[in-house]
């Protein structure tokens, strides 16, 4: 029997193909996010862009990333979750087409905005057709790992595809590649994929769609620019969301589905998955290139090596959660991404630091990947189909949000410091500080025993 339910389950043809167009998806666009990172002074160059708007060019893909995600998921319950996925890959083909010619930095950046926006409408709406195409259980446990090991794989990928298409090409290319892949997979998903079920009577909760958007997009806008007026209004729209769907007989996001411990303990989870490694490779960035002197290059070599190898992670944390169930999964796999950066922060300015550092990112990138997929299985395990999208779109959201503050949060507790060197030690002690508190606090919350005791409220 033990041999059975770990056993990886097979997928007949029709299944590889809808993998192949789901998975595909959510690598290209995981590629997109990165692709131009490693190229922003020859796009800001090719454009007329200044070098003190250049983080713009991620900032305009991450605001509607992470503003538009909650909203997308819900309106793939609502009105079809192919229908929103065709739709973001249409958008994506026309900004892509858009960035790629663009010849002024307001092009540029509105293109950037438009496929953040298309990211929003269609990683919750594909994520969602994986859980209600796959069963819960082993088969969605594998497909949720292939996923977690394509999404890392594609942002190291996109750094170092980004490079190589400059150098070999030009910046533009890193945007036209998305077009003919977009097409493919608008010409293959009618065939392959089913429209998901609608409510017989569609009604949006406009109020709260446009207070929880409204109140993300201030939210990151504010911890990006570190403006404080805006995070007051951002504060302010999410508490008067939450008041509105309290209070709405059709709520974009029932209030309910936070009370379950799977959902707010995976969500959270995430956002420490994400926020912390990100933040992480951002402070290892600065270590390589302003304190060993190497090249971008050298640097992308480095990340790259390790990251390629951690997408093992992905099938091998599948086939964990499968044996010992996402409880165990997700806070071993949170310890281990958050241990394996202890030793980077006695390391100097010697060279030799490589030898530590290396190793330590391999370990790292294995347990944050196994994270990844652990946290996703969580956010979306115990929820009726039709919840899937709103499920998904929480698990997205909390990723782009993750992704977005990270950075600015640790680089301002770097910032603290006199010695550059001193501020990375600073700013990745409290990254493991952190990141294990919260491995306390998500064990505790997901143990069996609070499950059983607050059952009957969690399956209301």
């Amino acid at each position: 029997m033990h041999i059975d339910t770990t056993a990886p389950p097979r997928f007949t043809g029709r299944q590889r193909l809808i993998l192949l167009v789901l998975l595909g998806a959510g690598f290209m666009l995981s590629v997109d996010f990165s692709i131009l990172n490693v190229a922003l002074p020859q796009v800001g160059e090719g454009v007329g862009l200044e070098v003190t708007a250049l983080p713009w060019i991620a900032s305009a893909y991450a605001l509607p990333a992470a503003g538009f995600t909650l909203l997308s998921g819900r309106l793939a319950d609502l009105f079809g979750r192919r229908r929103i996925f065709l739709a973001g890959m249409v958008l994506l083909a026309a900004s892509s087409l858009l960035g790629g010619f663009a010849t002024d930095p307001e092009t540029l950046l509105s293109a950037r905005a438009l496929q953040g926006l298309s990211t929003a409408l269609s990683i919750p709406a594909s994520l969602s057709l994986l859980t209600t195409t796959f069963e819960e259980g082993a088969t969605r446990d594998r497909v949720l790992g292939l996923n977690g090991a394509l999404l890392s794989g594609g942002f190291t990928i996109g750094a170092l595809a980004g490079g190589t298409l400059v150098s070999l090409l030009s910046w533009r290319a890193a945007f036209f590649i998305n077009v003919p892949v977009a097409m493919i997979i608008l010409v293959l998903t009618p065939f392959l994929i089913s429209e998901s079920k609608v409510p017989d009577r569609v009604k949006l909760d406009v109020a709260g769609a446009i207070t929880v958007t409204g109140g993300l997009l201030a939210v990151v806008y504010a911890i990006i620019e570190q403006s404080i007026p805006e995070g007051v209004v951002g504060i302010v729209l999410l508490a008067a969301f939450w008041v509105i769907e309290l209070r709405s007989p059709a709520p974009l996001a029932p209030v309910g589905i936070l009370k379950r411990p799977t959902v707010k303990w995976g969500n959270y989870a995430g956002l420490v998955v994400f926020s912390m490694e990100t933040a992480m490779i951002f402070m290892m960035t600065l270590y390589l290139q302003n304190i060993l002197t190497f090249t971008p290059l050298v640097t992308g070599l480095i990340f790259g090596v390790p990251g390629l190898a951690a997408v093992l992670a992905g099938p091998i944390a599948g086939r964990l959660i499968g044996r010992y169930g996402y409880r165990k999964v997700l806070p071993a796999g949170l310890a281990v991404q958050s241990l394996a950066v202890v030793p980077l922060i006695f390391i100097g300015s010697d060279p030799l630091g490589l030898v530590v550092l290396i190793p330590a990112l391999l370990i790292s990138f294995f347990g944050h990947v196994t994270s990844i997929v652990a946290y996703t299985v969580t956010g979306t395990s115990g929820l009726p189909d039709e919840e899937q999208g709103l499920a998904t779109g929480l698990t997205t959201m909390t990723q782009n949000v993750a992704i977005t503050i990270g950075i600015p949060i640790l680089s301002a507790i770097a910032a603290t410091q006199a010695s550059e060197l001193n501020g990375i030690h600073l700013a990745l002690t409290v990254n493991v500080v952190v990141t294990l508190v919260s491995v306390t606090l998500i064990w505790r919350g997901l143990r069996p025993e609070r499950s059983h005791r607050h059952g009957k409220e969690n399956l209301s």
